[in-house]
């Protein structure tokens, strides 16, 4: 820093205002200490810094599932569900303009204790916590280390910590007013794991809707939101009624394994079968036809989180807030 403070002509507090991206630095001082940085090689040393600063300049992005014995590998559908990596693009998108760095930390039931000690160990400055199963012992734990938490849904219980969601129960009802709207009537659907909040809330939304314009006892059948599970779930619901006109799928990757079974069966999409998903992932364009769907913005939501949890770092008393995205119809051609 000496070298630097030299080089441009200035003291050594000034060079570690420009460091720390103080505000009261003239922008032509700036530019001449950014200039001598450059020259010179200087690299802050970080593990100093931060006994100065007690921050790591890391957030850590955990994505916590329940146990499922029969479900496919955790970390397989971590790295290949997009839902992840939209969330992960839109959080890193958004801290590094702070030049905060985002770890990933996979947690199934049997690794929390590792994570809640990673945590308490001072690793990271904050926490984006994907959580969907209610009964997740996770985000109480998180929170009373007192590291600053947001979360991806609704927290299960009191729990006072910010938190980003999507309108589950409206994204539902846009679908079920796109088939009826078709002039589809005997609809069915296949929903998420009922023990997750977007799983039981889609399913409510949609059938309450149909409920309300006298379409009743609409079949449901549950799938885990993986391929496998649309195509296993849609091939139980045909073999009951192979008069099904219409199908929401509770999420793309599930009405891409869906569309798979429905077409085995023999049925046209959409002329047969209208199928309408949920998510707006990049799977929708790839589904043949491409697949009319719910678009939840994931990406602005995970930015959200992220710029909720950077004001919780830098003022750590602010209360907790909720925001809820509002989803939108996205119309392609199964539905």
């Amino acid at each position: 820093m000496d070298h630097v403070a030299a080089a441009a002509g200035v003291s050594r507090a000034t060079v570690s205002r420009v460091i720390n991206n103080a505000a009261s630095v003239a922008p032509a001082i700036r530019e001449t200490v950014q200039r001598a940085i450059a020259s010179t090689g200087y690299v802050p040393n970080v593990a100093a810094r931060s006994l100065v600063t007690r921050r790591s300049d890391s957030v850590a992005l955990v994505i916590s599932e329940p146990d499922r014995p029969d479900d496919h590998s955790f970390l397989n559908r971590i790295f290949t569900d997009p839902y992840f990596g939209r969330v992960t693009a839109g959080a890193t998108g958004a801290l590094r303009p702070h030049d905060v760095h985002l770890v990933v930390m996979p947690a199934e039931p049997s690794d929390h204790h590792q994570v809640v000690r990673y945590l308490r160990q001072g690793h990271v400055d904050g926490v984006l916590l994907i959580s969907s199963n209610e009964h997740d012992p996770l985000p109480a734990q998180v929170h009373a280390l007192g590291i600053p938490v947001v979360l991806s849904s609704r927290p299960p219980g009191p729990l006072p910590v910010s938190y980003v969601d999507v309108d589950q129960v409206a994204g539902a009802e846009l679908a079920a007013a796109r088939l009826l709207s078709l002039g589809r009537r005997r609809l069915a659907t296949i929903n998420g794991p009922l023990d997750i909040p977007a799983g039981s809330q889609r399913l409510d939304g949609f059938r309450s809707y149909l409920r309300d314009r006298g379409v009743d006892g609409v079949p449901a059948v549950t799938g885990d939101f993986t391929r496998a599970g649309g195509e296993a779930a849609a091939r139980v619901l045909l073999a009951a009624d192979p008069a099904i006109d219409a199908l929401f799928v509770a999420s793309d990757l599930m009405a891409e394994g869906a569309l798979r079974a429905v077409q085995d069966h023999g049925r046209r999409v959409p002329e047969d079968i209208a199928v309408v998903g949920f998510d707006d992932s990049s799977v929708a364009l790839e589904c043949r036809p491409p697949l009319t769907t719910v678009r939840q913005p994931v990406e602005e939501m995970a930015a959200e989180m992220a710029a909720l949890l950077m004001a919780h770092i830098e003022n750590p008393s602010r209360s907790p807030r909720s925001v809820i995205f509002q989803p939108s119809l996205v119309i392609r051609d199964s539905a």
